[in-house]
């Protein structure tokens, strides 16, 4: 029934200092768009066929989680290039990188991953297909 994942909703507490690790850091796009009840303006990172819709923590948009917490995410991103190449752009920006590199179990084979927090300290696992 379900093919692949669309988007998903980050809550964030930090605007400014999100954005600036989901574009700067990791590299994804930022884009405004016109959605939610009612239709405002809101923000979305796109990288690859995906995207992140952005949240701010107490402006929220309906419909929502029931209770939406900056930090209670744990998301795995596959990597356009080497995770040596990851692991050196991290450094160059002095992003402290928690554990790895760590071969781990993805959802279509073997990765090799490292591991670091955004802002919010949500856990973002940057990984490469093995």
């Amino acid at each position: 029934m379900i093919d692949h994942l669309d988007h998903l909703v980050l809550t964030t507490a930090r605007e400014s200092e999100c954005i600036d690790f989901y574009t700067r850091i990791l590299g994804m796009r930022l884009e405004s768009f016109i959605g939610g009840t009612p239709p405002v303006e809101r923000k979305a990172f796109r990288f690859g066929n995906q995207k992140i819709n952005l949240h701010i923590k107490g402006k929220e948009f309906e419909p929502k989680a029931e209770i939406p917490t900056p930090g209670s995410l744990d998301l795995c991103f596959i990597a356009d290039r080497s995770l040596t190449e990851v692991m050196a752009r991290l450094e160059k920006e002095r992003w402290p990188i928690l554990d790895g590199p760590i071969m781990r179990t993805g959802a279509t084979t073997k990765i090799m991953s490292v591991y670091v927090r955004d802002p919010d300290q949500n856990l973002i696992e940057i990984s490469e297909l093995l």
